[in-house]
């Protein structure tokens, strides 16, 4: 535990604003909305305001009686002294790698190789002209290619940096041996950056990392909801962003012995906030009706007016996406398995916080999102955690014992989103949860010869009933409940697709899973809870990282930049929320089946 002093200033700011303040690590997957349960902190010293309800329910009265709160819903009353009780962050598994189709590599960045005529007394010219002569004639209108003409004829040769056409840089001396890019697909979770060396047209290195706004709020709507309620939130969850983002670039440059100033181009596959949120861009209009972006098509911009860590020529190239909720990571996926082209009936599903789905018949594409939540992620669940060392990912029930699986086989510490699903659904299989999500009591299966062996892992805390599936790990009633609300939001959101179509749900030739997260799930624990249904088992195909895997195509590609910008104008986006029985839907689509 670590002991912080809060000074007390009169303000009504929550001690969780006041920790992140002073850049004190504290997740708050719900950002600092009460729901979540998760900045636990216990008061040493001072007073503070009486728990709240929300409080009450998230938080056991022994840990109450001990001084345990929730940051979120603690206001001082003056200075105080509290430990900030969370776990020492170990290194997440995060996917870097997916399937990648076979593309034309053809750089929009590239440079060519020039012999320079200097100066004489006889031909004393500008610098500009004596360089539009060499290269061809045209009007200079870069500022920082001005600032570099004095040093560049200091040389015998100039090295012209060109986007397609266009002359964005120069550099003395031949440099055409290096030639860098950077392919990013920022998700909500996690990070990844990869270092491409442009002329070889080859991915050299990958780094990852968790997406540094999670202290924030876990998913994209709490995000939203912090920029609206925080008067800097947009700077601060930028700036957090691009600090992240040069530190990467930082490590695969060290690693792999490259100046950061030969890169010349950065491409951002990414959803729409995200998207927003990189660019310093008010998240304001994607949270309220009718939901409309700033903006959804490509973007090209200066890397130096975001301060990334590259050459002063470099650009930002950001992937088109499609809607608020369908953004530039889902096209990049579609375009990535080519959906467009395939004479098949398709479902493409990038599962995480979100779920978007895009529906392929034969080529027509339509496409909807759904508020999955951060469950299926391993948060918002009471003992719930990222894919990171200790992490329960597996789990099996059988012969009265309960199995685990943890990653790199260490001790348990909580339980990850795969370990949740694995886990609800053996639950489900051998009968401890019923069809309705119910955990079912010690005493009703004492008399059930199939389960009273499992009594000693039933239990009830303050008259709501647990799974034990380790020491100090269980799995509650409400964190059934978080999973059955992500399990409704995504197979609705199937069903609605298929209506809106004409598409029966034998009828799908492919189901194809993209993401991060999905990855990590088993197909059977996807149908074990029902997110994909039965007759789809023999369908499904896990392409890995879509998102990245489309953003390194745009950057060794200008014909697969053309197309993705083809493809978002192609996709239909479909509001559920206009669809008058998505609710009935989505009610009947909570329930596990048996």
């Amino acid at each position: 535990m670590n002991h912080y002093l809060c000074v007390y200033e009169e303000n009504e700011k929550s001690l969780l604003e006041l920790l992140q303040e002073d850049e004190v690590k504290l997740e708050s997957p719900c950002g600092g909305n009460g729901t979540c349960g998760k900045c636990k902190v216990k008061i040493i010293e001072g007073i503070v305001n009486k728990p709240l309800v929300e409080e009450i329910n998230h938080l056991s009265k022994e840990e109450l009686d001990s001084g345990i709160r929730l940051a979120c819903l603690v206001y001082p009353k003056g200075d105080i002294t509290v430990d900030v009780l969370y776990k020492k962050e170990r290194n997440q598994r995060v996917l870097a790698e997916g399937y990648i189709p076979e593309f034309e590599v053809n750089p929009v960045i590239s440079k060519r190789v020039y012999t320079l005529k200097k100066p004489t007394l006889e031909n004393n010219v500008s610098y500009e002209t004596l360089f539009s002569r060499t290269v061809k004639n045209l009007k200079i209108n870069n500022l920082e290619i001005l600032k570099q003409l004095h040093k560049v004829f200091e040389e015998e040769k100039v090295t012209v940096i060109y986007d397609q056409d266009e002359i964005i840089g120069i550099e003395p001396e031949d440099t055409t041996e290096s030639l860098y890019g950077i392919a990013v697909d920022i998700g909500t979770t996690t990070i990844v950056v990869s270092l491409v060396d442009l002329k070889k047209g080859v991915e050299i290195q990958s780094e990852t990392a968790i997406n540094p706004q999670t202290k924030y709020g876990l998913d994209v709507l709490s995000r939203i909801d912090f920029v609206r309620k925080k008067e800097n939130g947009v700077d601060l969850l930028h700036k957090a962003m691009i600090d992240c983002l040069n530190t990467l670039i930082e490590k695969l440059c060290n690693k792999n012995h490259v100046s950061s100033k030969k890169i010349y181009e950065m491409t951002i596959a990414a959803n729409s906030t995200m998207m927003h949120l990189f660019l310093g861009i008010d998240t304001a209009s994607i949270g309220k009706s009718p939901y409309v972006p700033v903006f959804a098509s490509e973007q090209n911009f200066s890397a130096s007016l975001l301060g990334i860590n590259s050459s002063p020529f470099a650009k930002i190239y950001c992937l088109s996406g499609v809607s608020s909720y369908i953004g530039a990571d889902i096209v990049a996926g579609v375009g990535v398995c080519d959906l467009d082209k395939r004479h098949k009936n398709i479902l493409f599903i990038d599962i995480g916080t979100n779920g978007e789905i895009v529906l392929s018949k034969k080529g027509e594409l339509s496409s909807c999102s759904c508020a999955a939540g951060p469950a299926l992620e391993g948060m918002n669940i009471s003992c719930g955690m990222r894919a990171a060392q200790g992490a329960i990912e597996g789990v099996e029930i059988k012969n009265d014992n309960i199995h685990l699986k943890v990653i790199e086989d260490t001790s348990a510490i909580g339980i990850c989103g795969s370990g949740i699903l694995e886990a609800i659904s053996e639950m489900l299989r051998v009968g401890l949860v019923n069809k309705a999500g119910r955990i079912k009591s010690k005493e009703s299966i004492i008399d059930d010869e199939n389960l009273k062996g499992y009594k000693n892992y039933l239990t009830e805390v303050d008259g709501k009933r647990r799974v034990l599936l380790g020491e100090n790990i269980w799995v509650t009633q409400g964190d059934i409940r978080q999973v059955q609300l992500a399990k409704g939001a995504i197979l609705s959101g199937f069903y609605s697709l298929l209506n809106f179509m004409n598409i029966d749900m034998k009828d799908l030739d492919e189901v194809i899973i993209a993401g991060q997260f999905g990855k990590h799930l088993k197909v059977d624990s996807l149908i074990g809870v029902g997110i994909i249904p039965d007759v789809l088992k023999e369908k499904v195909r896990y392409i890995g990282n879509s998102s990245k895997t489309g953003a390194l195509m745009c950057l060794l590609s200008h014909e697969s930049r053309k197309k993705m910008e083809k493809l978002s104008k192609q996709i239909h986006y479909f509001e559920l929320s206009t669809d008058e029985n998505y609710e009935k839907l989505f009610t009947k689509c909570l329930s596990f089946k048996k």
